[in-house]
């Protein structure tokens, strides 16, 4: 058994959630896919008892109906581990992950900006990587976003 294989059953047995919904694509890469009920337990499971130490990116996406996040987490023998977790998309609320990974924050402004979550306990900064004056309620990184005006 492969470590990849070996922290997938790890992840299964502990999480059934998980079960069918985590698999080694390649070397090194461990993808997984959980309801955002489930997400945050196995974030700190991992982080915790499997040593996944760094959040490289936060990645959103528009799926439609729904928004997703990439969660993108490795450790120091380079093994990747990738959690997808989603949200409707008329409703984006998701919790700040800066208690466990501080270096979530650019990440997460970054998806207030440009897809509309909103980060509950997430600081009050600056926006990023909009400028202030950027008109509120437009996310340009939504399929359904239309650019107003000329560039």
């Amino acid at each position: 058994m492969t470590s990849e294989e070996a922290i997938v059953t790890e992840l299964t047995n502990k999480f059934h959630v998980l079960d069918g919904k985590t698999q080694v694509r390649r070397p090194r890469r461990i993808f997984s896919e959980v309801a955002y009920a489930d997400f945050r337990p196995i974030l700190d499971f991992a982080k915790d008892k499997l040593g996944f130490n760094y959040l490289n990116m936060i990645t959103g996406l528009d799926e439609g109906d729904n928004l997703a996040l990439y969660y993108h987490l490795s450790k120091n023998n380079a093994i990747t581990l990738n959690i997808k977790t989603f949200v409707t998309k008329n409703n984006p609320v998701v919790k700040t992950v800066t208690d466990v990974f501080p270096s979530a924050d650019v990440a997460e402004r970054e998806l207030v900006d440009l897809l509309g979550f909103k980060v509950e306990g997430l600081a009050a900064g600056s926006r990023y990587p909009l400028t202030d004056d950027w008109p509120v309620g437009e996310f340009p990184l939504r399929k359904d976003w239309k650019m107003k005006g000329e560039v």
